[in-house]
């Protein structure tokens, strides 16, 4: 068993790691020994809790790396065999002892002792407890170098491939209701002021359209991050001839293989470009946020959060707050911060590996942590929120026309800057007079421009402003509804290339 189907879940039952009794850590065993190269030294017990990453790293390394130590360790036990070093026999028996140390890990009885350096020696020295001689030549040709740099691809690949079907499914909401409630209208905003008529479903596909770019982003990643550097050891490459081709197809990555060995142990880019994904993703999930904040407000009253994805307030009984999108927001600084303090660890390291990565992994399962969290809270609000039709027509006001009045004119001929000017001079007329713009008489227009005529009147009207924009793209019914279309051939498109 290479993966427990509630892996999540138990992980997050292990968060409680920091309780070393919590984790079957083995305190009888002598500490300070550092097992590196060559030999055994004795190291300051405050260097080697730095050294560590089984103590260092989160807890949550640990547990989720093992099943992607064994899938790796699998193929590249496979590997020796079809290069001779190991016999068929030799191969099944390590196979078949790392899926016990993958269950171990499972049901949390996995002990994790003193000396133990990392997740790799830990595993190897469980796994030759249970075959015996043979697990030690596992490791032939390999290093950890190579090895932790293949499980955390594994590990980073499958996490992202659960991302992006989360990802996919915040779009799917989105489309269904912007296609559902495509007749609601509402004011759009510019620098927060209202600005022109728009439908909520137009500002659902606004969202969606970046989640969208969001999700491209995530496809033409994922190879980069699903390319095998087992087979290139410390740095120089293997001398054994693994079939290093044969180990990626068995490990169903979709890049091929890292194609410098030096490059392969020393590459990082992959947790960089998968934290810059989650960071510009939660800044497009933190402005959608914000702006139902702003909608929800009493002021506003255009939405109101399910009582799942809100809270009250300890002191004033009529607060309902929107909780679950502050967090949000909140979020999208935090993985700004966690991909600022991965580029600060790459960028002093010289070739080839360095300790200084092990500081990359509890920033990189922070941020997919809140990518898992924040999406799937997104979905939820967004499948509950309630909208109110009624207040967003009130949010419509005559002066958000004035644009409508100046194209009237450009209709019939006139040039558009000066139809501009006109449109002002109306609403100034209007401020002046202290009445809405729609109020206006012909007479009163006429006295601006004399190509105002009787059916100005057709103007005034709110959801024949939004039809107007009946470009591709545009706010009109017919345009939000063909770019719900789209939107829908687009992820049927890519959920079905996903299957292949």
């Amino acid at each position: 068993m290479l993966y427990h189907p509630n892996i999540r879940a138990l992980a997050r039952v292990l968060t409680g790691v920091h309780n070393p009794t919590s984790h079957h850590i083995d305190l009888s065993q002598p500490a300070g020994v550092c097992f590196t190269c060559l030999f055994i030294v004795q190291s300051s017990p405050h260097v080697l809790s730095m050294y560590q990453s089984a103590a260092a790293a989160s807890r949550l390394y640990c547990f989720l790396q093992c099943f992607r130590y064994s899938q790796g360790s699998q193929a590249y036990a496979k590997a020796l065999a079809k290069a001779g070093i190991l016999t068929a026999e030799e191969a099944v028996e390590i196979c078949d002892g790392l899926d016990q140390v993958a269950d171990e890990w499972a049901s949390g009885s996995f002990i994790i002792k003193a000396g133990d350096e990392d997740i790799h020696t830990a595993n190897e020295r469980r796994l030759t407890e249970l075959v015996g001689p043979v697990g030690g030549k596992l490791h032939t040709g390999r290093s950890r170098n190579d090895q932790v740099a293949t499980d955390t691809r594994l590990w980073l690949y499958n996490e992202l491939l659960t991302i992006r079907a989360s990802l996919q499914e915040l779009i799917t909401v989105a489309v269904n209701r912007a296609e559902a409630e495509a007749d609601v209208l509402m004011p759009g905003f510019t620098h927060l002021q209202q600005a022109q008529t728009v439908r909520w479903g137009h500002w659902l596909m606004s969202h969606a359209s970046a989640w969208q770019r969001d999700d491209m982003r995530l496809r033409d990643l994922l190879p980069r991050v699903a390319t095998l550097p087992l087979g290139s050891g410390a740095l120089a490459g293997n001398p054994f001839l693994v079939d290093r081709q044969y180990i990626a197809r068995e490990l169903g990555m979709i890049g091929g293989v890292c194609p410098n060995s030096m490059d392969a142990v020393s590459d990082r880019d992959f947790v960089a470009e998968s934290l810059f994904f989650a960071s510009l993703h939660l800044v497009h999930l933190s402005r959608w946020a914000e702006d139902l904040i702003i909608y929800s407000s009493g002021l506003f009253g255009f939405v109101q959060c399910s009582d799942a994805y809100a809270t009250g307030s300890s002191l004033m009984p009529q607060k309902k707050n929107p909780d679950a999108l502050e967090l949000i927001r909140g979020k999208g600084g935090k993985l700004q911060g966690n991909l600022a303090g991965v580029m600060a660890v790459l960028k002093g390291t010289p070739t080839t590996y360095n300790k200084d990565f092990q500081e990359c992994w509890e920033l990189m399962f922070d941020s997919v942590d809140a990518l898992h969290d924040c999406i799937r809270i997104a979905t939820g609000v967004l499948s509950t929120i309630k909208i109110n039709p009624d207040r967003m027509m009130k949010g419509l006001s005559a002066d958000m026309l004035a644009t409508d009045l100046a194209e009237y004119l450009v209709r019939k001929g006139v040039p558009f800057r000066e139809t501009h000017h006109i449109s002002g001079a109306a609403v100034k007329m209007a401020e002046d007079k202290g009445v809405p713009l729609n109020t206006l008489t012909v007479a009163d227009l006429q006295s601006i421009h004399p190509l105002f005529g009787d059916d100005v009147v057709k103007v005034w009207d709110f959801a024949a402003s939004a039809d107007a924009r009946d470009t591709e793209g545009g706010a009109s019914k017919r345009s939000l509804l063909q770019q719900v279309q789209k939107m829908r051939t687009y992820l049927a498109a890519e959920q079905a290339a996903q299957q292949q």
